[in-house]
């Protein structure tokens, strides 16, 4: 017989303003442990050095985060320029160097061809799988890693800051799958003098800004009390991206069985992914054709 998992049935999401030198999983044990609940994960992870926005879900929140994962997210972050690494961030190894230093007017210019739909060689030291490991595990290990370029989408990036010749702040919003790092690398050999990422902060993710965030410190704090408790936002905070059609008793019945449901449709159109709600509670996701939304997940609230 199957285990059961300890922990309380808590359901909603965290945003936490992730520190430097910690893994999103560590964050995220830490998170859930604090709430002493069964269930919890994250919507895209960060590096260990980044900081900034990371969501985490509880519980039947889990069910959303494909929705948060896959929405545009924003970064802030400083490129120093004249270095290559192994890692693409300033805990590698140099392992090139170049005198030359961009103009302004070079990195802008350069910046334009990276906006739009590209392909992006994800960094040697990553979490992708090759063979069924993690290329940063081949990597540490001394193995030569080959990673397969993808596709992003990035829909601004742009510097705000040239705080010296080395060194110039960009700000990018992008898609699912992008690599911060990898943008670094790029922009220094397409400039010709390499470069590499110094520090990395998100400032939103989806739905989740800064502004909903609180400290590790301030939930290791009120670990285990109501006032933590207070600090959870609702499941449907991971579902705001996306039409949300009321339905009736009878309609929420029907999803909560996986069945189709009729709903009332404000500013969904056929096809649009969606969810449904009953007297404001979130009862399920799914795809909204002709009145009726079909479920692909549904809550259990």
């Amino acid at each position: 017989m199957a285990r059961r998992k300890k922990g309380r049935d808590i359901s909603g999401w965290i945003v936490i303003d992730k520190p430097a030198g910690l893994t999103s999983t560590h964050v995220v044990n830490k998170v859930r442990w604090a709430f002493d609940a069964k269930k919890a994960g994250h919507a895209g992870t960060l590096d260990p050095d980044a900081t900034g926005v990371l969501a985490v879900a509880l519980g039947e929140a889990t069910k959303t985060v494909p929705f948060v994962t896959d929405a545009l997210k924003a970064y802030t972050f400083t490129v120093k320029f004249g270095q290559a690494t192994n890692t693409d961030d300033a805990e590698g190894e140099v392992i090139a160097s170049a005198d030359i230093r961009p103009s302004d007017d070079d990195i802008r210019l350069a910046l334009s061809g990276f906006e739009g739909d590209i392909m992006q060689v994800p960094p040697a030291f990553s979490a992708v799988k090759i063979d069924g490991e993690r290329a940063y595990a081949k990597a540490r290990a001394g193995e030569e890693v080959e990673l397969e370029a993808r596709p992003l989408f990035v829909e601004s990036i742009e510097m705000v800051e040239r705080t010296d010749a080395h060194h110039a702040v960009l700000e990018m919003i992008c898609g699912k799958g992008g690599y911060v790092r990898a943008i670094a690398r790029d922009l220094g050999e397409t400039l010709g003098c390499l470069g590499h990422v110094t520090s990395l902060r998100r400032v939103w993710s989806g739905p989740f800004e800064l502004e909903d965030a609180v400290t590790l410190d301030e939930v290791e704090d009120l670990a285990r009390t109501p006032e933590l408790d207070k600090r959870l936002l609702p499941l449907a905070a991971g579902l705001l991206d996306l039409p949300e059609l009321p339905t009736t008793q009878e309609g929420a019945t029907r999803l909560r069985n996986g069945n189709p449901g009729v709903v009332i449709a404000a500013d969904a159109a056929f096809g649009d992914l969606a969810w449904a709600s009953f007297q404001g509670e979130p009862v399920a996701v799914g795809v909204y054709k002709a009145g009726e939304l079909h479920p692909s997940r549904v809550f259990n609230l």
